[in-house]
């Protein structure tokens, strides 16, 4: 079973349910404390063993490509200067994370449309999927848990974590049943897309992280295919595929989940990781406290 070398991050989105603040800045570069969304995503593949990743934007995201890259102006300026040397370090390590390439999706035309963008960069390997507005904190990297347990089985793996019921209708719901000897490997069969309550099969959702065999990229070109035109296409569909075929696995992963494409998602992140922050954690702390008597 081939290592996990490679992952897609869809950043392509318009970013509407955080407008205006994503009207000129894409929101995968909202910052998080100190560092841009993106970059947790990034960190997490590369903490994950992955090497080559390949970022989807779409016109007006060249800002994502100058993060990864050097910026010899504010180097020199940091340079040499014993107080800016940990910045040094941080701006100059963020242009050496890993491989990073960047396409342009030309039309937003939904999650599989975009991935397929990555068919020529991934070739015939299993691929990790980081969406661009899941951050997810764990001391144990979630594409880290997934591709394991890729390598264990050679099937699709999707990270799932249960949500309350009267949220699943924004997301998924998925067919699953446990597999013996597994804490938090189940056997899917089948997904539908956010579904009426009468469709729920079970409170588990796919939230952010997935594992995919090469196959991928021939489901979808056939899926897209065969969709009519102006109705999209969902990548839930490819997994249900996979998993009629018994080659895909629910993974119940450990994590804190963030949704960076939601107001209050982002609020959450902000808030949660500045407390644990090494820099700014106690103050923030203290602030929060003498805050919360004032309301």
């Amino acid at each position: 079973i081939m290592k996990i070398r490679k992952a897609i991050i869809p950043a392509a989105g318009l970013g509407t349910r955080v407008l205006p603040a994503s009207k000129s800045m894409p929101k995968e570069m909202l910052p998080i404390v100190d560092k841009p969304t993106i970059q947790y995503l990034v960190e997490e593949a590369v903490n994950s063993g992955i090497t080559d990743i390949l970022i989807i934007t779409n016109r007006g995201k060249g800002v994502i490509e100058d993060h990864f890259d050097h910026s010899f102006e504010l180097e020199a300026g940091l340079k040499g200067n014993p107080s800016k040397e940990k910045l040094y370090e941080d701006v100059k390590a963020v242009a050496n994370l890993a491989n990073i390439y960047f396409i342009r999706q030309k039309e937003t035309k939904g999650l599989a449309h975009a991935l397929l963008c990555g068919k020529s960069f991934v070739g015939n390997e299993p691929f990790a999927v980081l969406y661009g507005d899941d951050v997810i904190v764990s001391d144990d990297p979630v594409t880290a848990q997934l591709t394991r347990c890729y390598e264990k089985y050679d099937k699709g793996i999707v990270g799932v974590n249960e949500v309350p019921e009267e949220l699943i209708r924004l997301y998924c719901t998925l067919d699953v049943s446990p597999i013996e000897g597994e804490e938090k490997a189940m056997t899917c069969r089948r997904i539908i897309e956010k579904p009426s309550p009468d469709q729920i099969l079970s409170l588990f959702a796919i939230l952010g992280r997935v594992v995919l065999p090469p196959e991928t990229f021939e489901l979808i070109e056939k899926g897209l295919a065969n969709t009519p035109e102006g109705e999209e296409f969902y990548l839930t569909d490819v997994f249900t595929e996979l998993g009629m075929n018994d080659k895909l696995i629910a993974y119940n992963f450990d994590g804190k989940r963030y949704d960076m494409g939601n107001k209050l998602g982002i609020m959450e992140a902000n808030c949660e990781i500045a407390l644990k922050h090494p820099e700014i954690g106690e103050s923030f702390k203290k602030y929060l406290k003498d805050l919360v008597k004032t309301f």
